[in-house]
């Protein structure tokens, strides 16, 4: 499975936002975007004004790094969204959402998507009673997310439920922390999706 290993602080300064890459560190004073509001790098605070396509590009990058996917399989969704009806970029959205390490992340049941993606990766996460171990695969209405018998008692599942208890999902999702269970209650609108994407700039991108 490919995924960038890189500094991932660097990538919020890159895109001059908060990605919330790194779990509680993003919401301590230690988070990088608050102490170097900078890009990285010798000139990163000599920034230039971006061109159309340049801006259009950002917007690609930024949407990638926040649900932590690498270039390729962000093509296919776009195709994937391009060929269902509605509006394209909304549909992308809709399909990056739908990822069972963003449904463990939205749940509350990690603190960020890459510990989402690590833990569904090492099969500690059930989708309607059957162990599911890809991070990509696209839930459902109705689809029941839970954490494995064996793995509920964990120190660190038991940490998670404490601080889901006090997280609010979004509205197209149901948790219940204290059974570290989680229902599908319908898709995502766009109303419901906060992430920090004008997903029209992406569509012009790939439309060019």
């Amino acid at each position: 499975m490919a995924r960038y290993t890189g500094p991932v602080c660097r990538l919020c300064r890159r895109e001059g936002i908060k990605l919330f890459l790194k779990g509680d560190r993003c919401y301590s004073d230690k988070c990088s975007v608050a102490r170097r509001s900078y890009a990285p790098g010798e000139h990163g605070q000599n920034r230039k004004k971006l061109s159309e396509y340049g801006l259009q590009l950002r917007e690609k990058q930024k949407a990638k790094r926040y649900y932590g996917v690498l270039e390729r399989q962000f093509r296919r969704y776009f195709d994937i969204a391009e060929r269902q009806k509605g509006m394209t970029g909304e549909n992308l959205l809709r399909l990056l959402e739908r990822r069972l390490d963003n449904v463990v992340y939205r749940l509350g049941f990690a603190s960020s998507r890459a510990e989402a993606r690590m833990l569904v990766r090492h099969g500690h996460f059930m989708v309607n009673g059957r162990k599911v171990d890809i991070p990509s695969y696209l839930v459902r209405p109705g689809d029941e997310i839970a954490v494995k018998e064996k793995s509920r008692n964990l120190p660190r599942f038991q940490e998670l439920a404490e601080a889901a208890a006090h997280r609010n999902p979004p509205a197209w999702l149901q948790a219940e922390p204290s059974a570290l269970r989680g229902t599908v209650i319908s898709l995502p609108t766009r109303e419901q999706i906060d992430a920090p994407v004008q997903e029209h700039l992406i569509v012009e991108l790939y439309s060019r």
